[in-house]
C-alpha cells in the first residue's frame, strides 16, 4: 500500500487510465468529507459515469441514483439525482477553486449538495464562496484530464471504483 499522509481522509478513484488520489479536507468541510467516505465505503460511487464534462472547466460525477454504468444507467437523467441520504448544508470556505480541487455539485439551493461532485480542470475562481471545496487531487490529475468531454458525453467515462485508502 502506498504511504498516504492521512489514509482515512484519502480517496482512491480508479479511472480507465489509472488511479486518482484525492486528499479530503475534513478540517474545512467535515460533513462533505464524511459523506464521500460513507458513499465510497458502501460502494455507491463504483461504476458511476462522468455525466457533465466541460473542457477547461470541470468533470462532474457522483449521481449515485442515475449514473451506474452497469445497473440502471440513464444518461438522460444523470445529474438530477443523489443518494438516499439527506442533503448537506453548504460548508463554504476561503479555499479557492483551483485546478484539481474537488467541489460539491448542487442545485440552485446552496444547501442541496448530496453525492455529486466535480473536479476542476483549471482555476475556476468565479466559483469561490459559492460551492463547497472539500478535497484536492494529489496525484493522477492526468487521468482526470483524459476524461471524455460532453454534456453528457456520448460514451461517458466512469469511476471504476472509489475507495478510502485506509480500507484499500
Amino acid at each position: 500500500m502506498a504511504d498516504y499522509k492521512d489514509p482515512e481522509n484519502t480517496i482512491l478513484v480508479e479511472l480507465k487510465g489509472g488511479t486518482v488520489v484525492i486528499e479530503l479536507l475534513p478540517d474545512v468541510a467535515p460533513k462533505h468529507s464524511e459523506r464521500m467516505k460513507e458513499l465510497a465505503r458502501a460502494g455507491h460511487y463504483d461504476n458511476i459515469a462522468f455525466h457533465r464534462v466541460i473542457d477547461g472547466f470541470m468533470a462532474q460525477t457522483g449521481d449515485v441514483a442515475n449514473g451506474n454504468m452497469e445497473k440502471d444507467f440513464n444518461i438522460r437523467m444523470a445529474g438530477t439525482g443523489g443518494s438516499d441520504l439527506p442533503d448537506l448544508p453548504a460548508e463554504f470556505s476561503k479555499l479557492p477553486h483551483d485546478r484539481g480541487t474537488l467541489g460539491a455539485a448542487r442545485s440552485a439551493n446552496p444547501n442541496s449538495a448530496n453525492s455529486q461532485f466535480f473536479i476542476n480542470f483549471g482555476d475556476n475562481h468565479f466559483l469561490n464562496g459559492q460551492y463547497t471545496v472539500y478535497g484536492r487531487v494529489t496525484s493522477g490529475m492526468e487521468h482526470v484530464d483524459a476524461i471524455v468531454r460532453g454534456e453528457p458525453p456520448a460514451t461517458p467515462d466512469r469511476m471504476i471504483s472509489v475507495k478510502v485508502a485506509a480500507d484499500a
